[in-house]
């Protein structure tokens, strides 16, 4: 089987993740909005905050994909401080390139950073978490390239359990998000967000695997009704 030839589902290998992204980078920033109503933004402004960096910091921005949580980053660690944006997806690196020349967008894989320990005064990644082949892996790289004191965060959709908001969320998102993306040319694509969503842990066991991986004062906040969960965590100094 290729990897066009995959099935949809929320446990793709890496290099069907890889190659799907590849494949929706055109249409990914014009779908994000319309999924969200441009709440996006706001989201990510939001786990900025979290990140709690000033002039001067190093962060690194893990699965950016097309870059606007580094571009969210970037202008508070001006005059001197750098935000690094990695992927694995070199099509949506491009556009983040274009978006944001300023900032060094690289190649990498979440589960094997290339950059050294205690390099980055925050680790942060956006909706991109869920798509790591091996979440505690992806945390603990997370956490190895931080300065002691540093702060892991991480932004993404998570499932609400009560209604009325449980009922819409499962219509739209297995329902409406599917249709977007057949629209858009790719439905799988569109088909496996949902069910990457619907594996993701709770808050509750995402906080307890970044305990379990050395992270300490680790906190969430909910928002959007419970449809977001910003998790934070610092690196034992």
């Amino acid at each position: 089987m290729t990897v066009d030839e995959a099935p949809a589902s929320g446990t793709l290998e890496e290099p069907q993740v890889e190659a799907m992204f590849d494949r929706i980078a055109g249409v990914y920033d014009r779908l994000n909005s319309v999924m969200t109503a441009g709440l996006h933004h706001k989201w990510r402004r939001r786990a900025a905050d979290l990140a709690a960096v000033g002039p001067g910091a190093r962060v690194l921005d893990v699965a950016t994909g097309t870059g606007d949580l580094a571009i969210e980053l970037a202008p508070r660690v001006k005059p001197d401080g750098e935000v690094v944006g990695c992927d694995f997806s070199e099509q949506m690196l491009a556009i983040a390139r274009k978006k944001a020349p300023y900032i060094a967008f690289e190649q990498a894989n979440a589960l094997a950073l290339p950059y050294e320990d205690a390099t980055f005064e925050a680790a942060t990644v956006g909706f991109g978490a869920r798509n790591f082949s091996d979440l505690d892996q992806g945390l603990r790289e997370m956490t190895r390239v931080l300065i002691p004191g540093g702060r892991v965060v991480i932004l993404e959709m998570t499932t609400p359990t009560k209604p009325p908001l449980s009922t819409f969320y499962s219509a739209w998102f297995d329902r409406v998000v599917p249709l977007l993306g057949k629209a858009a040319g790719d439905a799988n694509a569109y088909s496996y967000l949902p069910n990457s969503v619907k594996r993701w842990p709770g808050p509750h066991e995402l906080a307890a695997r970044m305990d379990a991986v050395g992270l300490t004062k680790i906190r969430y906040v909910l928002t959007a009704g419970g449809i977001i969960a910003m998790h934070v965590g610092e690196k034992p100094a």
